[in-house]
């Protein structure tokens, strides 16, 4: 009894323990590329801002600065846009994440389901044998009774 008991909860511990590595590694890869992107974009954000910047160094007059003036404009929406394209991604990709760690939760869930319905089901089997059991035993010492009594 007590060795089913430990098999059945050392089953339950392995199981749980997958489980949760599975999850920790769709966690991890999630945000390896949320990090990814996230860099991918300062790198091209800082280079565009850079290279402004350089221009704005060569600027010696009012005219090259109202010259200047568009473009500075131009890579501060372009900066903001594709901080809002960054953004957007990433809450995709941790949606995603979020899905399939959703799916491996409900997986476990389903799982320990069918072995809780499946030990109810042996528990059931095990109490109607025992029950015909008793019963034929009680027939059979009411049977034996009479015998005896007549």
């Amino acid at each position: 009894m007590y060795a089913q008991i430990n098999e059945q909860f050392a089953a339950a511990t392995r199981q749980f323990a997958d489980t949760a590595a599975r999850i920790n590694r769709l966690a991890l890869e999630n945000a390896e590329a949320i990090v990814g992107l996230q860099l991918a974009a300062i790198e091209e954000r800082t280079s565009a801002t850079f290279a402004f910047l350089g221009e704005a160094s060569q600027v010696r007059d009012f005219d090259g600065a109202k010259a200047l003036w568009p473009k500075g404009a131009q890579v501060a929406r372009e900066n903001v846009e594709r901080s809002l394209t960054t953004g957007q991604e990433v809450v995709g990709r941790m949606v995603k994440a979020n899905e399939a760690i959703a799916q491996v939760a409900k997986g476990q869930f389903e799982a320990a389901a069918r072995g809780a319905n499946e030990t109810v089901k042996q528990a059931q089997e095990q109490f109607a044998q025992a029950t015909k059991g008793a019963a034929q035993a009680t027939e059979q010492a009411v049977n034996n009774g009479q015998k005896n009594g007549k």
